[in-house]
């Protein structure tokens, strides 16, 4: 498990990480953090919207197909 979170940070240390976070504290201010996150929440939520919707249309697509070829 280690192994795959030092994957996809990049292969950074714990205080790597924390330095970081006290920079983006530092340049945001703690009041505008949670509108930040906010945002990339949205950003998230869209993708895995247009994400869910593309995979439905495939799979109503591949249900569709054997309609088809039957007829």
């Amino acid at each position: 498990m280690m192994n795959m979170l030092t994957i996809l940070m990049f292969g950074l240390g714990n205080g790597e990480i924390i330095v970081i976070l006290l920079i983006v504290i530092l340049l945001f201010g703690g009041k505008k953090i949670p509108e930040l996150m906010r945002g990339v929440g949205r950003g998230v939520r869209e993708f895995n919207d247009a994400k869910n919707k593309m995979q439905s249309e495939i799979k109503k697509g591949m249900d569709d197909k054997p309609n088809e070829e039957s007829n």
